[in-house]
């Protein structure tokens, strides 16, 4: 049995505007019914493969467990990381929580925002790496290059390429179009897919060669973890002392046994919008990719994307362009500069517009919230609040509140109050009352919001009860 462990804590901003540091590309459905993350999850479950350790952000926990659920998946252990420190530290962490449980236990350990096309091929790769795991080699899976590609690194193995595991020779760092086209031409190099498989005792052997400070400061943090809500959160103090670094570069790049196994069968790490373009036109067969709401006259090598229901978005004689349409924002790119749309994500901070990193819908452990309109003195807003669960206990400083019911049932408190509120209904809270809404029903439960008053910041709450634990 194999224990996965799924990392979930990158911002993917190679992938803006649909992906942004308060909901990154993980949890979003970029290719089909599922989101990357629910689709990596799953790829690692079922026979042969314990529940999953997911490492991941304090801001994240809730959609972790939501999004598990909504595919049957059980969370099993979920670390939360007091701040992102690359994944040397996270794997190092969940690492040595597993072998405190199950000492020498194999962990296969991946990104959570990959593409996988053949879920069986994969699987049958990672059971090709069993045996040089068990025997205590660090096993990384190389994915075989169909193009030169200057996005990735990659690794080089020893000698002929041939179907199962191989030695490394070398890792090499992202090349420049011509080496990429000369390393495909050799052919005995393959993409780094960031994806291993080993056992505790042997990756914290290799941890212990080559970080053994990250080992000090990651064990303390680890051993002082505490649980919240099932939930495991690292210590903060300790955590905050590991060095922010990769596996790759820490670990990996210094280790003398490691055995490579190529995987041929569909992936991508979806790390740019043209990414995105190719999987999805490989799957249909076409050169122009549109979502639903989007239409295209005359256009060639051309994704044309909108992510609001009430907006259409049209190209015309378009060619090797990237349009994708947000409710608060839009990008338009050639095809070709893909990645650096990084550097738009940079040109928002600098002038600090929210757009930068703040999606616009905010996911909360209870349901979401998105902005309809904001005036100088006024904000509406549409909230969904999952069946059974509530909003906590509150009040406001500054703002008084209007709710309008417009889909299910509200149990709403206010003061020393409570009532059921129906659809149609709507309740008043002045400023300072303390108040509460909850869902009662089995069916998500719609209301609008309108905000009065002199500030209508999220900061501008106070907390009395809350049943998760938020501060």
């Amino acid at each position: 049995m194999i224990y996965p462990v799924l990392l979930c804590g990158g911002a993917g901003t190679r992938l803006w505007p649909l992906s942004r540091k308060s909901y990154p590309k993980q949890f979003s459905r970029l290719t089909g019914d599922e989101s990357l993350f629910q689709a990596s999850a799953r790829r690692l479950s079922g026979e042969g493969f314990h529940p999953p350790v997911v490492v991941t952000g304090s801001d994240f926990r809730f959609i972790v467990t939501e999004q598990l659920m909504e595919v049957g998946i059980d969370p099993g252990t979920i670390l939360i990381e007091p701040e992102g420190r690359n994944t040397a530290p996270a794997i190092l962490a969940a690492a040595l929580h597993l072998h405190a449980r199950d000492p020498g236990a194999l962990m296969l350990v991946a990104p959570s925002d990959h593409v996988v096309s053949d879920i069986e091929a994969f699987r049958q790769a990672v059971q090709a790496g069993v045996r040089a795991a068990e025997d205590g080699d660090l096993v990384t899976f190389g994915i075989t290059p169909d193009r030169p590609e200057t996005g990735y690194g990659y690794l080089e193995v020893d000698g002929e390429m041939r179907e199962g595991p191989m030695k490394l020779r070398r890792f090499v760092e992202k090349p420049d179009i011509d080496t990429a086209g000369k390393m495909l031409e050799q052919g005995n190099f393959l993409w780094n897919a960031g994806i291993f498989l080993f056992s505790t005792e042997a990756v914290l052997a290799a941890y212990k060669a080559c970080l053994p400070g990250m080992v000090e400061q990651v064990g303390r943090a680890v051993e002082a973890a505490r649980p919240d809500l099932g939930f495991l959160r690292l210590d903060p103090e300790a955590w905050m002392g590991a060095e922010d670094v990769s596996i790759d570069y820490g670990v990996m790049e210094q280790a003398d046994n490691i055995t490579v196994v190529p995987y041929a069968d569909g992936w991508s790490d979806l790390g740019g919008w043209d990414a995105v373009w190719r999987e999805l036109g490989r799957e249909g067969g076409q050169d122009v990719v549109l979502s639903e709401h989007a239409t295209a006259i005359d256009c060639d090598t051309t994704l044309l994307r909108s992510e609001s229901d009430g907006l259409e978005i049209v190209g015309i004689g378009l060619k090797n362009i990237i349009a994708v349409a947000m409710p608060d924002a839009v990008l338009v790119a050639d095809m070709s500069r893909a990645q650096d749309v990084k550097m738009a994500v940079a040109a928002l901070k600098e002038k600090q517009a929210a757009q930068a990193t703040v999606f616009p819908r905010d996911h909360r452990p209870w349901g979401w919230f998105e902005s309809l309109a904001i005036g100088g003195r006024f904000q509406v807003k549409r909230i969904v609040v999952h069946p059974g669960a509530a909003l906590s206990l509150q009040s406001h400083f500054h703002r008084a509140e209007h709710w309008i019911v417009v889909e299910g049932t509200a149990l709403v408190t206010i003061g020393e109050e409570k009532k059921l509120v129906t659809e149609n209904q709507s309740v008043y809270i002045p400023v300072g009352t303390v108040h509460r809404m909850e869902n009662p029903g089995k069916v998500p439960m719609v209301l609008i919001e309108v905000q009065t008053g002199s500030y209508l910041g999220e900061d501008d709450i106070l907390r009395y009860e809350d049943v998760y634990s938020r501060g």
